[in-house]
């Protein structure tokens, strides 16, 4: 499918779900992920994970970055990926980050999520992994 844009670049949409109100780091990956020339959509502070989804789905996303500092990872990464299996739309790739214990990280593999990103962890280690588990979904529409 071609992209509206033509660009064929990669899409991800940042978004904090819940009732955190932090988002230095949201915006720190955000700003990263644009600098290294990826479309970044960042729906800002408070969204619901239906809110989320229907802005991934509107954007055409490759994938869905969550930012979770405020312990509701397990619930929020949930329903994030239901609302996209019952959307049909498990073609968008679901990775995240914040404050997840390391015992919840298999977990939340398991359930579907490609990848968690830990505080500490360098911006262009996060890039390097967008563009590496992306880019072919990007290139593969633009064609």
């Amino acid at each position: 499918m071609q992209r509206a844009n033509g660009t064929g670049r990669i899409r991800v949409i940042v978004a904090k779900p819940g009732l955190d109100g932090h988002d230095r780091g949201a915006k720190v990956v955000a700003r990263a992920l644009r600098d290294a020339g990826i479309e970044v959509i960042y729906t800002g502070l408070h969204q619901t994970p239906e809110q989320i989804v229907a802005a991934a789905l509107q954007e055409d996303a490759d994938a869905i970055g969550l930012s979770i500092l405020s312990g509701a990872h397990m619930t929020l990464f949930g329903r994030v990926l239901d609302l996209l299996r019952e959307r049909d739309a498990t073609d968008i790739t679901v990775f995240g980050g914040g404050i997840i214990p390391d015992a919840d990280i298999p977990e939340l593999t398991a359930m579907g999520v490609a990848k968690i990103f830990t505080p500490g962890t360098p911006t262009s280690d996060i890039v390097e992994w967008v563009r590496s588990a992306l880019g072919g979904k990007a290139r593969s529409r633009a064609g």
